[in-house]
């Protein structure tokens, strides 16, 4: 279960506060949920909430559940380290044993299928083989909740297919809060909806009902 309490966040503008959610309460229940919305409604933002790396300007968002860090936003990693490294870097951070991190790092080597780039910096990869990178690692780790902003996307087709196979197996034994403009996509691997329009935020307990919604808006306003 998770929890917003009196949230409210907003970015400062040259001439005022954009606000991406204006006093929302509300609990989520503990299912694979979608997150739709315009391009700039603050979809990215309301996942780094969740994920803990940013924070609202007023109010909370309380669980006791464990979260992912948010999969396919840019950031997070180290850019003069290698995969490798990083790899090592976040085992360290979650006290993995010796023997966990090499598996770990055989793992991830194996999904995120970058060659000789495994070994070289981060600063050298493309934003692709980023979201392989950390979409593997997640994978490795056990989570509640997995949060994913549009890695599936990332890729070819063949590796496309292999993502969201592994994804599938992972649902099985934890939630998902996924962000994606893939409607398919969203009605096959979620139950529920969240649609985030214009600072408010709502939810939605058919996936479908959701993205009629979306659609909807997107119509009214001419565009996606």
């Amino acid at each position: 279960m998770i929890e917003l309490r009196n949230v409210t966040k907003y970015f400062l503008t040259n001439e005022d506060q954009k606000y991406i959610l204006d006093d929302v309460t509300m609990t989520l229940p503990e299912i694979n949920i979608g997150i739709l919305g315009r391009n700039g409604s603050g979809k990215s933002t309301l996942m780094r909430m969740l994920g803990k790396i940013e924070f609202p300007n007023r109010g909370s968002i309380y669980s006791k559940k464990s979260f992912s860090w948010p999969l396919g936003l840019s950031g997070g990693s180290v850019p003069n380290m290698t995969g490798k490294a990083n790899i090592k870097f976040v085992c360290t951070l979650y006290n993995k044993t010796h023997e966990e991190t090499r598996k770990i790092i055989e793992y991830v080597k194996d999904f995120a299928e970058l060659g000789d780039y495994f070994d070289m910096p981060i600063k050298t990869y493309s934003s692709g083989m980023k979201g392989r990178l950390g979409f593997g690692l997640s994978l490795a780790f056990d989570f509640d909740y997995m949060l994913i902003d549009e890695t599936l996307s990332t890729g070819d087709a063949s590796f496309k297919e292999k993502a969201q196979k592994a994804l599938r197996e992972k649902i099985a034994h934890c939630h998902i809060l996924l962000v994606s403009h893939n409607m398919k996509t969203l009605s096959e691997l979620c139950q529920a909806g969240l649609l985030l329009h214009e600072g408010k935020l709502y939810y939605y307990e058919d996936i479908d009902d959701a993205i009629n919604r979306y659609k909807e808006i997107n119509r009214s306003k001419g565009s996606t």
